[in-house]
């Protein structure tokens, strides 16, 4: 198959796909301090364009690396999307989160007992931004803690370090 089908993942995230270099800045919170990170995100079609594969890595100043991997899929039934995420962290795969898409914006939101982790993902005039924010409990509101900019890059451009 040369196109994707009609509301399909690669579709409607045709903006994200590629590989993207640039930095992550995280907030102090009480898991750890604030910090940069060296940052690289990957988008890239899969599955006959029905799905859309996200890798990105982080690496900080001292070598010390984090990575994750997700699958963004179209609902057959509704025009959202779903993100099925596992991360490096050793934890148990999390059940798929919904994400919605508007103005240009994709946004997850996964919930866990303990609150909701809230994730943007945009492009905009060649840059990409994902940032996050979490609200713990009965909290009213989402505080930020990531912040990530990256610009696309070459396919075989060196992995940042």
């Amino acid at each position: 198959m040369d196109r994707p089908l009609p509301g399909s993942a690669y579709e409607a995230l045709e903006a994200f796909l590629g590989r993207w270099a640039g930095t992550t800045q995280w907030e102090a919170t009480p898991w750890g301090p604030a910090r940069t990170a060296a940052s690289e995100l990957v988008f890239a079609r899969a599955a006959a364009g029905l799905a859309v594969t996200h890798s990105y890595r982080h690496t900080d100043a001292d070598g010390t690396r984090s990575e994750g991997h997700g699958v963004f899929t179209m609902d057959p039934d509704r025009p959202d999307l779903l993100w099925y995420h596992v991360n490096s962290m050793g934890l148990p795969p999390e059940p798929p989160a919904r994400a919605s898409w508007q103005h240009g914006t994709l946004t997850v939101e996964r919930r866990s007992d303990r609150g909701t982790a809230r994730h943007t993902f945009r492009v905009d005039g060649g840059v990409l931004t994902h940032s996050a924010g979490l609200r713990l409990g009965a909290a009213a509101d989402f505080t930020p803690f990531m912040a990530t900019a990256c610009r696309r890059v070459a396919e075989d451009a060196p992995i940042p370090v």
